[in-house]
Parts: C-alpha cells; sequence; structure tokens
C-alpha cells in the first residue's frame, strides 16, 4: 500500500467536522479551535455509564484530538485531519474484533453491508471512524492504543497484516478496554471515506502493514469499496446512539515545485535565525550568507514547504545550500539543510513529487543529492557523482 502539515498562509485545510445531535441522548458533538490533546475528565462532569454488556468496553464521553496535529510525525496531511478537538457522547465497543470471542479467528471476507448486518443481528452496529479513532487513543489521546512511542512488540505491527486469534498480544490494548485494534486485521466503519476522492469509498481502521510506525497508528485509515471483499479485512462491533461526527477533509493541491525569483522577506530573514547546526559549520569560513531564491515544494495534498536557496562568500569561495521549512501560525519550522558545496543550488522534482534533485558541485566535481518527503519529515540523501565510463584501449 501506498505511504508514505495546516502549513502556509496562503491555504490552509478545510476541516468540516458534523456534528449533530445524537438521538435520545441530548448531547451534542462538536469541533473546536482548540487542537491541544486533553484528557475526557477535562470534558464536563464525567457521563455516567449504562448497565454493562458483556464483552463491551464503554469507552466514555470527551474530546477526541481527530487526526494527527501539524507538528507531529509521522503524519498524513492529505488524509488525516490536523488535530481537531471533537466531542464525542459515550458509546460501547466489543473487546475483540467480530466474533469478539479471546481466541477466536476474525471473520474476515464480507463486504461492509453485510458487517453492518451480522452486528445487527447482535443488536449492535457499526462503529464510526471516529468512534473506533476514539477508542484507540484512550483518555488522553495517545498517537498509538499503549502510548505515544512505536513500539513494534506491542500489536505486532511492521508486517503484512495477517490472520490470528486475538487476544495473545496483551500489551494491545487501550487504556479503554478494546484490545487487538491493528496488528490483524482491518476494519469496516460505518463511515465515508471523506478526503476528496471521487469514488464512493469507505474508512476502514486497524489493521496491519510493513510501514508499522505509520500504519499502527490510531488516526491511520484506509479507504475500501463498500462491496469489496479481503481476507484481511473484519471489522468490529459497537452499540449505543451514534456519533454522528465525521471526517471531511478538504484536499488542497496545486504545482509540486513552484518556483519564485526573489524569496519572501519576513521568511528568509526568520529563516537566517533558525539555521541548524549542520548549516552553520557549512558556512563557518564565510560571511554574508543570505538566501537569494525561493521555491514552494508541494509533495502531497495539504502539504506546502517552503524551500529557501542562498550562498556566501561569492568572491571567495561560495558556501551555498538550501533550506527546507513548513510555515506555521507561530513561526517557520526547519525540516532540512542541504549543502550544495559551491554551486548555487539547482532543484529539479523527480517522477514522485515527494523526492527532489538537488545539483551542487565541489572540489570534486558536481554531485546531487535527493530530498525526500516521508511522511511529514524530509529526508537528504548523501552526494551522489558521475562514475567516469573506463576509456577504451587502443588496437
Amino acid at each position: 500500500m501506498r505511504r508514505a502539515f495546516a502549513t502556509s498562509e496562503r491555504w490552509r485545510a478545510l476541516v468540516l467536522v458534523v456534528a449533530v445531535a445524537a438521538c435520545g441522548r441530548g448531547r451534542e458533538g462538536r469541533a473546536t479551535g482548540d487542537a491541544g490533546p486533553a484528557p475526557s475528565g477535562s470534558i464536563g462532569p464525567p457521563e455516567a455509564p449504562p448497565p454493562p454488556r458483556t464483552g463491551m468496553a464503554w469507552i466514555p464521553g470527551g474530546a477526541l484530538v481527530a487526526g494527527t496535529p501539524p507538528d507531529a510525525y509521522p503524519r498524513l496531511a492529505d488524509e488525516e485531519m490536523p488535530g481537531e478537538q471533537v466531542i464525542l457522547h459515550g458509546f460501547y465497543m466489543d473487546t475483540f474484533p467480530f466474533p469478539n470471542e479471546e481466541g477466536a479467528i476474525p471473520r474476515t471476507n464480507v463486504t461492509r453491508a453485510e458487517a453492518a448486518a451480522l452486528c445487527a443481528e447482535r443488536d449492535k452496529r457499526l462503529c464510526t471512524e471516529l468512534e473506533w479513532e476514539r477508542a484507540c487513543k484512550g483518555p488522553n489521546n495517545y498517537t498509538y492504543e499503549y502510548g505515544s512511542s512505536y513500539r513494534a512488540e506491542r500489536c505486532n505491527t511492521g508486517s503484512t497484516s495477517a490472520m490470528r486469534p486475538t487476544g495473545f498480544l496483551v500489551g494491545c490494548k487501550s487504556e479503554f478496554g478494546p484490545r487487538d485494534m491493528h496488528g490483524g486485521v482491518w476494519e469496516w466503519t460505518d463511515s465515508p471515506w471523506g478526503r476528496g476522492s471521487e469514488r464512493p469509498l469507505v474508512a476502514v481502521r486497524g489493521g496491519n502493514a510493513p510501514q508499522g510506525e505509520l500504519v499502527g497508528r490510531c488516526a491511520n485509515a484506509i479507504g475500501r469499496s463498500a462491496e469489496s471483499r479481503a481476507p484481511n479485512v473484519g471489522f468490529r462491533c459497537c452499540s449505543g446512539p451514534r456519533n454522528d461526527a465525521e471526517v471531511v477533509l478538504s484536499v488542497s493541491r496545486g504545482d509540486k515545485l513552484d518556483a519564485k525569483i526573489s524569496p519572501d522577506k519576513p521568511l528568509a530573514a526568520a529563516a537566517l535565525g533558525l539555521l541548524p547546526d549542520e548549516a552553520k559549520r557549512d558556512i563557518a569560513e564565510q560571511k554574508g550568507f543570505r538566501f537569494e531564491r525561493q521555491w514552494v515544494w508541494r509533495p502531497i495534498g495539504n502539504e506546502e514547504l517552503q524551500v529557501l536557496s542562498g550562498c556566501s562568500g561569492l568572491a571567495v569561495k561560495p558556501a551555498c545550500g538550501i533550506v527546507v521549512l513548513r510555515s506555521t501560525l507561530t513561526a517557520p519550522k526547519v525540516l532540512a539543510w542541504v549543502s550544495s558545496g559551491h554551486w548555487a543550488p539547482m532543484l529539479h522534482m523527480d517522477a514522485d513529487p515527494r523526492d527532489l534533485w538537488l545539483f551542487g558541485g565541489d572540489e570534486l566535481g558536481q554531485f546531487r543529492r535527493q530530498v525526500g518527503y516521508v511522511w511529514g519529515q524530509v529526508s537528504v540523501g548523501p552526494k551522489e557523482r558521475k562514475v567516469p565510463r573506463p576509456k577504451k584501449k587502443k588496437k
């Protein structure tokens, strides 16, 4: 599967959280502008749970920090809400995937409608994707069900999803009680894939994949056709009035690499004060470093990075490079510095817009370096040089 922040003053991901009063509960789901994590207990008085249901965990009402904040890693800006707070009322969720029996093999190879019917037979329903995320993140809005740091062994994530009996990994558990939400099968939800897709897809949560640090997060989701069946897609059931809040994410796109003749002066001035130690070492012998050019790099939807290039010591021995930044509402954040040696940097985009090539040169000649976008961060490759062809021997 393909895997690979609101970032610029010129655009924002428009996240609309539709929150309608829950039928018969008198509670209203709503989104607030505060994106900071909040335990459920901080939103009003505790919600009294209804009578217990066998094999189900009570998920109390409270604040879900939906998606991933722009300054967190890893993150998929074109698929996840940017840390919006959503208030949900309480509900019950099955402890395990259907048939919700410890030690059982999860039921798979069912369509979304078939999964919903099997839940209805037990006087239950499919969970919405934000209910699923709330149950996974727990009262403290963790990144993973077991905490905020990735630990592959907790849910055996980092491999292809496979069938296995439930309940064996005791550490793969949310603080609210549900278990095995990752590491095994993907799970149907009762929510549309509201990420701007032209196809009528449904949100699927949980599962497993080789990119465990990314896929094992509570905020991760994929879209699938509701009529599809797969041996690695199952479901679990919820109970109680449905929370109507949904993910509706407007995905903004534009030119993948947009060059500007001169850099934005306030941004350039801020970037000079944020140069990392690596950049300071590269230009230590030269004074007067200044930015002379700017690009806007859009590696994926809803992600707009600023690339500034500059040099110092042009009349003597130039020291040049680029800095990649993410604009925020407060101050820019430097994601990477890449030296281009003595040459003024030249940028070219690869076929995949998540990869750029920087061309530079030093005493040994021309080189290129790959600048890659990976789940919200920027990686920098080593110098690559052309290998000279061996000369043909004269006959």
